[in-house]
């Protein structure tokens, strides 16, 4: 065996490393002013009542950062909610990097349920707040409704990450009722959404961006909600956690 050769191969991975390591970098810091760019035009949007170009903006600012990491997005079935005008997205959650991928690819200016503490972002918080998204306080519920029926009115979907927070593990795990019950109130249909791949590049807590990888999103079969009630609820979020999981691949 030629030690040359060993050589001339860890060289070579390590300098593709190297090169990785550093995309990494400025691809996160890039994405750190981007967001700080558009979250303030977005806070000045949303003080002067446009809603819309709020939505635009996100779009926008979703795929300078995917572009800049060079992720690929594969998306599967997103012609099951064309002529859809407004419903709930339900899906699991690995990554920042699905909140992007929604909004770059999905069609609509979806707005997303968010815990309230992200309120407290400076400018971010405010943008988030006045731009349509349904903001979860456990205290006020009916205030989450009342704001989900006024985003529905103005034919926006709303996304809900049904696992309550991101997981590390590259599986699927058990879904909150809260998306079905959200539905069901709105009187909405509910749309599975499978998110594979993301984990592997910026998991949580994950400091930088492992650039140039890929991810997969799939679109399941819409669900109504007309004939529901709440106490459907769990039924119905065992249905949606079902078909995530069948169409979730731990390899992408």
């Amino acid at each position: 065996m030629s030690n040359h050769v060993d050589a001339d191969t860890v060289q070579t991975r390590d300098s593709t490393s190297l090169r990785g390591s550093l995309w990494g970098f400025a691809t996160t810091v890039l994405a750190v002013l981007y967001t700080a760019v558009f979250a303030s035009t977005a806070a000045a949007c949303a003080a002067l009542g446009w809603p819309r170009a709020i939505g635009g903006l996100g779009r926008l600012w979703a795929r300078l950062i995917i572009g800049t990491a060079r992720v690929k997005v594969e998306i599967v079935g997103v012609e099951r909610v064309k002529g859809l005008k407004s419903y709930v997205l339900v899906a699991n959650h690995q990554s920042f990097f699905d909140i992007f991928a929604v909004l770059a690819c999905m069609p609509g200016y979806t707005r997303f349920v968010a815990k309230k503490e992200l309120l407290k972002i400076p400018i971010f918080g405010y943008a988030l707040d006045r731009g349509g998204h349904v903001i979860i306080d456990r205290q006020h519920g009916g205030r989450a409704i009342r704001k989900a029926l006024e985003t529905a009115k103005e034919n926006y979907p709303i996304c809900v990450f049904a696992e309550g927070h991101r997981y590390n593990d590259n599986s699927v795990h058990p879904f909150n009722d809260g998306a079905a019950w959200l539905a069901i109130m709105a009187g909405l249909p509910c749309v599975p959404l499978s998110i594979s791949g993301s984990g592997a590049f910026f998991p949580r807590e994950a400091k930088f961006v492992v650039p140039g990888k890929k991810m997969r999103m799939v679109v399941g079969e819409p669900i109504p909600t007309e004939n529901l009630v709440s106490a459907d609820r769990s039924a119905l979020t065992k249905r949606l956690e079902q078909a995530v999981k069948e169409s979730f691949v731990t390899e992408v």
